[in-house]
């Protein structure tokens, strides 16, 4: 055969192919079957499994992949009181609730229909912790708190909680203007070292965040945004709470008597440089994890907290350090204190709280300490040589990246599984579905299509017909096949499958396979590297009817009369999986980490729309003299002059439409301000960049 062939196996290890494009031959020596293929692999094959009619899914996260520029604070004494808020679940120690939130971010999709100028101040309504250095130490007096405690002398948030609020507005009115509000700054700059992107951001057409694109946990004092931010945006809000039964609000509400275009004062949760030396990097929360689920249910689900011993290759879910050798790291991370009741006895199993240790409706996990791997668990040893080993407290006070480079340190994991609403239809998760590719077993024996199964091949599901496999909770098992929507490489299948038959009840089989990849280009990702793998193995059934065993149970097996004929059946299969790496990766096998294209910002140009007036570069006075001048027309003087101009192509290119004076006069049409200017005509790459 030529075309379109397929290798179908009848095995669990070794399962051939559907859908293949090449040639194939069936030869016949005496008892001697053997089916040979050479071609290229049209599909991909997968594995799905189902228990209790319900699909299962497995996640396996690493300590260092929480959710980074997503979850943050709205201030310090929030972040400051949520360990102890969560230490008696279910009941929250908290005593506040948040009535109302505006959340302003970087206008990136030019949205103008909910837009201000705003100015973010990092140290609104803050008591202790104010103007700092990268240090962490107070530098100056410039906004005084007023140390008022409420409840348990922790510090709330106000606009009257220090200073800063009445002073802005008072004798700094003039940053009402967005315009005026770098030179209005600029003495508190000198003086007091307020600096801009870092203390104070000014953000012009700011957008307000819709309710459906974040989410608020009015107890804990925290939002979760739906999208991550860049490292380049800015993030503020306004607020307000009661707490034992006083009103409290910190910034100021687009519809709170400040009219457009006047600049509304915000606090400042992520200026655009987010330096870890600085208060706002703790407001950043890095103890959530997404499971890659949604409309998450308690029923089976399962979570870990693993560690990875490099002494004995094995992770364990406790650490072999006193005094918690004996205590599971659920229950260190104070994740495990709760019953299936939700009474405080652990239980070995995830406490599942909706809203405080998991988002039941995107899948977060939220631990509810601020940092589990880091000073919490510390604090848990209790003994700083011993925790010096297993404590990951870079996490917390590095950047993202820069933690997963301390190898030694991140070993932890979180595992588990969770699954899907129960049912007797089951999704396949792919479409192009070859017929006959789709292999179902329960508990390890084949089942039939028609009679046990029926499969949707068009819309990619399949429905269980045999309801008795649903109620007793029989794993089940599907393997299938889909045809690739697009491929970034070559696969070669080469295999042969032979069969000898020793008689018509006794059958013995052997099977070798070759699948190689070859990408369209040898500079490969990690994680998408292509294999040369070869898989061999063995099979064998036999076949048998007994009749005596029949007769014995007629003799001598009281009221039992049978009605079948005994049989016994035997399979079983071998199979040794050789892996291999493609040629095209050399023989070191390299494969990369990140080429940094994906990074790439690229600006149109082409487009007047896209372009903005940038500011002045400010501290080198020997090129930017200017730059230290406010409100002055000469701040300018020295820009780039650019302009956009639209000529009506029909002018230029010498066709009938062409006036005879602008055709015969070749200075016109080599003039900038009137020839077509290609994209071909610009040699080299722009860099733009605002000082």
């Amino acid at each position: 055969e030529a075309g379109n062939v397929s290798l179908p196996l009848n095995g669990s290890l070794i399962t051939g192919s559907h859908n293949l494009f090449g040639f194939k031959t069936v030869l016949q020596f005496g008892k001697l079957k053997m089916s040979s293929v050479f071609s290229q692999q049209k599909s991909e094959q997968s594995v799905i499994e189902v228990k209790q009619g319900a699909q299962v899914s497995e996640f396996d996260i690493k300590a260092d992949e929480y959710e980074a520029n997503k979850h943050f604070f709205l201030s310090h004494a929030f972040k400051d009181n949520y360990d102890k808020a969560l230490e008696n679940l279910p009941i929250i120690n908290s005593g506040i609730t948040i009535t109302r939130v505006e959340v302003w971010i970087t206008n990136k999709n030019r949205n103008y229909e909910n837009a201000r100028n705003i100015l973010g101040l990092m140290d609104l309504g803050e008591g202790e912790s104010i103007h700092k250095d990268e240090s962490g130490n107070i530098i100056s007096n410039i906004w005084k708190p007023d140390f008022i405690s409420i409840n348990d002398n922790n510090i709330y948030p106000d606009n009257g909680r220090n200073t800063l609020y009445e002073e802005i507005t008072t004798n700094y009115v003039a940053i009402r203007d967005i315009s005026s509000i770098t030179s209005t700054l600029q003495p508190l700059n000198a003086q007091y070292d307020f600096v801009g992107g870092q203390d104070w951001e000014k953000l012009e057409n700011a957008r307000l965040l819709k309710t459906s694109e974040y989410s608020l946990n009015d107890k804990l004092g925290y939002v979760s945004l739906n999208m991550g931010l860049n490292a380049d945006e800015v993030l503020a809000v306004a607020f307000e709470y009661t707490i034992q039964g006083e009103v409290f609000k910190v910034g100021e509400f687009s519809n709170g008597g400040v009219d457009a275009p006047k600049t509304l004062i915000l606090k400042l949760l992520k200026p655009t440089n987010l330096s870890t030396k600085l208060p706002v990097w703790d407001l950043m929360m890095k103890n959530v994890y997404s499971i890659g689920a949604y409309q998450v249910n308690n029923d089976n689900f399962i979570l870990d907290v693993l560690y990875s011993d490099v002494k004995t290759g094995n992770d364990l879910n406790y650490l072999p350090v006193e005094p918690i050798s004996k205590t599971t790291l659920l229950t260190v991370m104070n994740l495990d204190n709760l019953d299936r009741q939700l009474g405080a006895n652990p239980d070995g199993r995830f406490d599942f709280i909706d809203k405080y240790t998991i988002n039941t409706r995107n899948g977060r996990i939220f631990f509810p300490v601020r940092e589990p791997f880091g000073s919490h668990l510390s604090n848990k040893i209790d003994n700083p040589d011993i925790a010096d080993r297993y404590v990951f407290q870079e996490l917390y006070d590095s950047t993202q990246s820069k933690a997963r480079q301390i190898a030694e340190k991140n070993k932890f994991y979180i595992r588990g599984s969770y699954r899907s609403s129960q049912g007797s239809e089951i999704p396949l998760n792919a479409m192009n579905i070859p017929r006959g590719s789709v292999n179902v077993t329960a508990s390890g024996r084949q089942l039939d299509e028609g009679v046990d199964y029926i499969v949707d091949y068009n819309l990619g599901t399949v429905t269980i017909l045999n309801q008795g496999l649903l109620e007793a909770g029989t794993p089940i098992r599907i393997s299938l096949e889909s045809n690739s929507m697009f491929s970034i490489g070559t696969k070669t299948l080469v295999g042969t499958h032979f069969d000898y038959d020793i008689n018509d009840d006794f059958r013995l089989g052997a099977t070798v396979m070759h699948l190689s990849e070859k990408p369209l280009t040898n500079k490969v990702s990690i994680g998408d590297e292509p294999i040369s793998n070869t898989i061999w193995g063995f099979d064998l059934s036999y076949y048998n009817e007994v009749p005596s065993i029949t007769r014995f149970i007629d003799k001598y097996i009281p009221f039992i009369k049978t009605k079948e004929m005994s049989s016994i059946t035997i399979e079983g299969e071998f199979a040794h999986l050789v892996p291999g790496t493609s040629k095209a990766l050399d023989d070191g096998g390299v494969s990369y980490i990140d080429d940094f294209e994906g990074s790439k910002t690229t600006i149109d140009v082409k487009t007047q729309t896209a372009w903005g007036i940038a500011s002045t570069p400010q501290g080198q006075l020997d090129l930017f003299p200017e730059g230290e001048l406010t409100d002055s027309l000469p701040y300018g003087y020295n820009r780039a002059k650019l302009a956009w101009y639209h000529v009506n192509s029909d002018l230029v290119r010498g066709t009938s439409a062409t006036p005879d004076h602008l055709k015969n006069d070749p200075a016109q049409q080599s003039n900038h301000f009137v020839r077509e200017v290609y994209e071909k005509d610009f040699a080299g790459e722009f860099l733009f960049c605002e000082v």
